[in-house]
């Protein structure tokens, strides 16, 4: 039996909860992250008018990535995600940001962020930053720096960030 976390975050998604949590679980297993689908509800007879979902349908799918749980909904109109919620994944190295970034850009979208921020194909952004990033702003002068080079960046680069808080220019 799944243990109940206090607060877990509640994804709704027009429909599609099954396949992205699915595509999560993948992308986190991957990455040696403790992973994993725990449960499905499906919507009963009774609920098909109201929620406009057929009975039998998936109504919630709960997961895990990396010790965080999560339930997700095809809770259909009128709500969808936004930037107004995002997940930020920290990471240890360049090569976890970049495998991060590559795994959950596929099929969404990048243009249009920056600061390390994605959207994946789901309509769920993520902010994939290091570990040291919030070290690296506490010093105002070298934060200043820091702020300047994440905000030319889409996918973060921590050489760079590291350049620009030891005080050296960035392109």
């Amino acid at each position: 039996m799944q243990k109940i976390q206090k607060i877990t975050p509640f994804l709704w998604f027009r429909d599609g909860a099954e396949d992205a949590a699915k595509f999560y679980v993948s992308v986190f297993s991957e990455a040696g992250e403790d992973a994993e689908i725990l449960n499905v509800t499906h919507y009963p007879k009774v609920a098909e008018e109201v929620s406009g979902k057929t009975a039998g349908s998936v109504m919630t799918i709960s997961f895990r990535l990396a010790g965080q749980y999560f339930t997700a909904i095809n809770g259909g109109e009128p709500f969808k995600l936004s930037e107004a919620f995002s997940l930020v994944i920290n990471c240890e190295n360049q090569k976890e940001i970049d495998y991060y970034w590559e795994k959950l850009k596929e099929g969404g979208d990048e243009k249009a962020q920056i600061c390390g921020w994605l959207k994946d194909r789901f309509g769920l952004s993520w902010q994939i930053v290091p570990t040291t990033i919030e070290k690296m702003l506490q010093d105002q002068d070298k934060a200043e720096r820091v702020m300047g080079a994440v905000l030319k960046m889409k996918k973060l680069n921590i050489a760079e960030l590291q350049k620009a808080y030891d005080g050296e220019q960035i392109k």
